[in-house]
């Protein structure tokens, strides 16, 4: 295709094809001003997608191709990824539907890897339906760890929330033992660099919650933040990296005291998905920093009981397209003045 600079080419997983992921994704692209920031390029099915489509309202029109190279700019495209037909029964947890969800997803990180796209924005998938011989993974951020360069790290976004995450899909009985000096300060790096690199905040503050209820009250509650975290920060810190805490968990988001960093550092799951989801369910943004390629997702998951019923609310999906091209333009710029930072002042001049 003849891509213009700014024409970012943004592919799509379909997701779960028995739950909200196809709707949302035709309901963002319902806008045709969409169009004239993005290509996007669906990988699925048209045929598929059009039985969605009758499920709600929509004019979205779309443009079949074999190849990656017949993508159209100011178009929706969908790859055709298989021709059989597919039954799809909203609402079901399916394990046929499953692997037709796997089969949009690596073909789409494929592209992503190749530089055939330019970001990747996956739909919801069910993490069980998923599973087989040849994709064992928790789901899509695990896969992409081991396929792009980099360090995965999950982080939530929504404006200038940002909640980066130690340790993601592990039991809540094994997070301590996940909790190591390396672990952290590796984390805690990704997501200094991310918040440059991909955010362009020159000198980002993190803060880091306890791992323990009141940071371990001294050691009356867990002895982890005195023995493990506090020193871990102290030698982050010392380095040059603004790293503050650890805070109580409990408190820190309802004291507004989130609102004073760029980003949160989370130990485990729960602890920084409960509060983000919180504040700004429906428009939160899960991102996976740390790669060598742009990835973003919504923050929610298939909802299978609003599925087929032209209830799904799209503006989370429409906000990770967004944060993925708003990402690829600060990376690039980053890029541009990190090679050539004389030519760059002198031209400012």
């Amino acid at each position: 295709m003849n891509k213009k600079a700014e024409n970012i080419i943004v592919g799509i997983s379909v997701g779960d094809l028995n739950g909200i992921g196809s709707e949302v994704i035709l309901k963002t692209f319902e806008d045709s001003r969409m169009l004239e920031m993005c290509t996007p390029v669906i990988f699925a099915n048209a045929k598929i997608l059009s039985f969605v489509k009758k499920s709600f309202t929509s004019t979205v029109q779309f443009h079949g191709v074999e190849k990656l190279d017949q993508v159209l700019p100011g178009k929706v495209n969908v790859l055709n990824l298989w021709r059989e037909g597919v039954d799809i029964n909203f609402g079901k947890n399916d394990e046929k539907i499953g692997e037709y969800a796997i089969k949009s997803f690596t073909a789409a990180t494929k592209a992503l890897k190749d530089g055939d796209i330019d970001v990747l924005v996956t739909a919801p998938i069910n993490k069980y339906n998923i599973q087989s011989e040849d994709f064992k993974f928790p789901g899509h951020t695990d896969y992409l760890d081991q396929q792009l360069e980099g360090n995965a790290l999950m982080m939530m976004v929504q404006d200038n929330l940002r909640v980066g995450l130690i340790t993601d899909h592990v039991p809540l009985n094994d997070v301590a033992s996940h909790l190591t000096e390396e672990l952290i300060t590796k984390k805690i790096e990704t997501i200094k660099k991310s918040l440059i690199e991909d955010f362009s905040i020159v000198r980002p503050k993190i803060a880091v919650l306890g791992i323990n209820p009141h940071c371990g009250d001294g050691g009356v509650i867990g002895k982890e933040d005195d023995l493990i975290l506090k020193p871990v920060l102290k030698k982050i810190f010392d380095a040059g990296t603004m790293v503050f805490g650890p805070f109580p968990a409990d408190g820190f988001f309802g004291s507004s005291q989130y609102e004073k960093y760029d980003a949160i550092v989370a130990m485990y799951h729960d602890q920084g998905l409960i509060p983000f989801k919180t504040l700004s369910f429906g428009k939160g943004v899960n991102y996976t920093a740390g790669l060598s390629k742009v990835r973003t997702s919504p923050d929610h998951g298939t909802a299978y009981d609003i599925a087929g019923k032209d209830m799904a609310d799209y503006n989370s999906f429409k906000e990770a397209v967004y944060l993925a091209i708003d990402i690829f333009r600060s990376r690039n710029q980053y890029e541009e003045i990190s090679q050539k930072p004389l030519k760059i002042k002198e031209k400012q001049l």
